[in-house]
């Protein structure tokens, strides 16, 4: 007998959609362009349903150059 406790089952989203997609990316460099224009490099953390996204290692682009350098980076999503 296994002394597993069986797990909760996530829902899976279909392959190829949007959210598979983004499951697929966390732990990966992305780069996350905002409304203004600006850019930031860095390594996608986590994110959520409101798109709010959490960087490390992040790099802040404007007008194709590096302007800025963060450990850590919030980027409020605007989804709901």
């Amino acid at each position: 007998m296994s002394s597993a406790s069986p797990q909760p089952e996530e829902a899976a989203a279909p392959a190829g959609s949007p959210s598979e997609f983004l499951k697929n990316i966390v732990g990966k460099r992305v780069k996350v362009r905002i409304g203004s224009g600006v850019d930031y490099h860095g390594l996608l953390t986590c994110l959520d349903g409101y798109m709010n996204v959490a960087l490390e290692e992040t790099e802040e682009w404007a007008n194709g150059r590096k302007t800025a350098e963060y450990g850590d980076c919030f980027l409020r999503g605007n989804n709901g």
